[in-house]
């Protein structure tokens, strides 16, 4: 009983311990945190309602921040750098925890630097420059997808249609170069390159838009990757549409941008839909759910209730879940037992001569705090799964492939960094085995531009190019292969058919020029012609070339497309057949030396034989015919002897080396 009552004083006194340390250190009544994006642009028109209902939200949640009141702070950066820097100074004049924002890439650079300094952790909902990395800027999360993913998504697409050589249309700021960077890698991966780089300054006017778009046009490449801004970015189709860039022949694949722009925008309210028939556009893709459409119907009468025109797109969800994310890291932070307080910046002080407060700028003590349990962050939003890896990007990156056509778009697919490009959601594919090999990626078809569903050639010769010098013989012999007529193009015969039915199979037009070499009278020099092309004064010969030696050293030849075979010249004469035939494969000569031969082995047996073997012995007639009988049989019988005597060695070696030449012969 006594253990028992001891545990339980023990008990009493840990719950009136931490209730005394909650009344000393009670939660704050309000926590502020700012917010920083353009409020009358595309995305910030979205954003600026959906951030607010999420903080609307979070206050009517009794299980987030308990007692406590989140305190939105917005700013507007008006789309620039300068007045974007000023009104984050202001904003972190006013103790901040956290800010949302900014919207635009180049701003985030700079204000990266002030949260830096103060340690005031940065949440951006569509700063998706990839520069922004973590390792430069350590207080600076994003909320969104990263460019990084979406060029590869647009790499992707480039290499399911086999194209090699893309233009890239993009804004000339950190926002554009950046995305276009990581595009350049990404199709260096699929074995395919820009060829042009199509940049457009911010705030250009119609006439400079006009200007780059020609040059672009002027390039071989017929696939064009558009990364501009949302606000500008309609102005670019307009104008490529008066220069007959939008007709068939032409591909055009858009990121995000556009997509928000037509999410934006009503049905009737886009004038110029009738220019971008046929687009491929990229959007975030956000997995449908039940929150999403409470959230969409919620927005939608907030939205008429306040007169707003612009329409909801996909960084209004990434805005309202980042309002989230902060909220349950401060609720953890404050559970934790930790204060929000501030202190002054050494580095930071007041001066005489300047009406800037800069020492009304504090550190925030707790920013790390605050900064690791952002990092820690595993919820589910309208954007699906909000959790962070080690670059500090969201783990599941994914894209809406979209195909403008009528009035709106058709989804024709997606891509995912786990699978790449399929017709099934991300979702449901995160539930099997990753598949990233060729044969699983998959798009629904296309209408391209001008209306027809067969993919562009996506390539063309350069109007600024030159043709393909082509050199012909002159020659008046074997016209039938190569025949001049009166002027340099009027060039016919069979080799002339083979080439231009060659090139009509290339999948791109290659104009070509030829050139005639020779007067017609007499025959050119062949091996002049093939030094022309070595030489870089001719791009390529056709006529009746024979493949020699000596030409092959400085040229590459085709295959002989005229049938030869192996000839061998004879001349043509009755052959009779007798019995005697067999003599014919060795001349008179050769036969001499074999009969001699072998009589010469009969003789060599029958001097070293006829003093031991009777058989070798009789009248001179006899012996005669054995030295005869004896040197051809050697060629059908083994001869053997009773005995092995240096004769019979001599005799047997002479045999063996008789029977070898004449073997040898036949």
């Amino acid at each position: 009983m006594g253990a028992d009552r001891l545990l339980l004083l023990c008990l009493a006194l840990a719950l009136f311990a931490a209730a005394a340390a909650q009344r000393t250190n009670p939660p704050p009544r309000v926590v502020s945190v700012g917010a920083l994006f353009t409020y009358d642009s595309t995305i910030g028109r979205a954003a600026r309602l959906a951030i607010e209902l999420a903080v609307d939200d979070v206050n009517a949640d009794r299980a987030v921040l308990a007692g406590t009141t989140l305190n939105l702070i917005s700013q507007d950066t008006n789309c620039s750098g300068f007045l974007g820097t000023i009104e984050a100074l202001q904003l972190m004049e006013k103790n901040v925890v956290a800010v949302i924002g900014p919207q635009s890439s180049g701003i985030g650079h700079v204000i990266s630097h002030v949260v830096n300094e103060l340690h005031v952790p940065l949440l951006s909902f569509a700063a998706t420059d990839p520069t922004l990395s973590a390792s430069e800027y350590p207080y600076f999360l994003r909320s969104t997808i990263s460019d990084y993913f979406e060029m590869h998504a647009v790499a992707s697409i480039i290499d399911y249609y086999q194209w090699k050589e893309v233009t890239a249309i993009f804004v000339d700021d950190d926002y554009g170069r950046g995305g276009v960077s990581v595009l350049g890698d990404a199709l260096g991966a699929k074995r395919a390159r820009i060829s042009h780089k199509a940049a457009i300054p911010p705030n250009s006017d119609t006439d400079l838009i006009n200007d780059v778009l020609f040059r672009a046009n002027m390039m071989e490449s017929r696939v064009f990757v558009v990364h501009v801004n949302p606000d500008a970015g309609m102005r670019i189709f307009a104008l490529a549409n008066k220069l007959q860039m939008m007709g068939a022949g032409y591909v055009w694949i858009v990121t995000d941008w556009l997509a928000a722009v037509l999410d934006s925008s009503g049905a009737g309210d886009l004038k110029d839909m009738s220019y971008i028939q046929g687009l491929i556009v990229l959007r975030q893709h956000t997995p449908d759910s039940d929150a999403k459409k409470k959230f969409i119907a919620k927005w939608n009468n907030a939205a008429n209730n306040r007169s707003i025109a612009s329409g909801l797109n996909s960084y209004g969800f990434y805005a309202y879940d980042s309002v989230w994310v902060v909220a349950r890291a401060i609720n953890e932070y404050l559970n934790s037992g930790q204060q929000i307080t501030f202190s002054a910046d050494p580095r930071l002080h007041k001066s005489n001569r300047s009406t800037l407060r800069l020492s009304n700028l504090k550190i925030f003590d707790g920013g790390d705090q605050l900064l690791q349990q952002l990092l820690l962050t595993n919820m589910t939003g309208l954007t699906g799964l909000v959790q962070f890896n080690a670059d500090r990007n969201l783990v599941r990156p994914a894209y809406d492939i979209l195909n403008i056509g009528g009035t709106g778009s058709r989804l024709i697919g997606y891509w995912s960094n786990y699978s790449g490009l399929s017709v099934a959601a991300p979702e449901i594919l995160y539930r099997k085995p990753p598949n990233t090999s060729t044969s699983a990626q998959q798009l629904h078809s296309v209408v391209w531009p001008g209306d027809t569903t067969t993919k562009p050639r996506g390539w063309v010769f350069p109007n600024n190019g030159q043709p393909l010098r082509v050199g012909v013989p002159n020659k008046p012999s074997f016209r039938e292969l190569v025949s001049v007529g009166k002027g340099p193009d009027n060039v016919t015969g069979y080799s002339v058919d083979i080439f231009n039915a060659a090139i009509k199979l290339l999948p791109y037009p290659v104009p070509c020029q030829f050139i005639t070499i020779g007067d017609g009278s007499k025959n050119p020099n062949y091996d002049d012609i093939i030094s022309r092309i070595a030489t870089n004064a001719l791009d390529a010969a056709v006529g009746d070339f024979a493949i020699v030696r000596n030409r092959t050293k400085i040229a590459e030849f085709t295959q002989p497309y005229i049938e030869a075979g192996l000839v061998i010249v004879a001349p043509v004469r009755k052959a009779n057949s007798n019995a005697w035939a067999f003599f014919k494969p060795f001349t008179l000569e050769m036969w001499c030396v074999t009969g001699t031969l072998f009589i010469f082995v009969g003789v060599v047996v029958w001097i070293l034989e006829h003093r031991t073997n009777e058989e070798f012995r009789g009248s001179p007639r006899r012996q005669v015919l054995t030295i005869f009988w004896f040197s051809f049989s050697t060629m059908f019988f083994a001869h053997k002897h009773r005995e092995c005597s240096w004769a019979f060695c001599a005799d047997h070696m002479v045999v063996c080396r008789a029977d070898h030449q004449f073997k040898l012969h036949c």
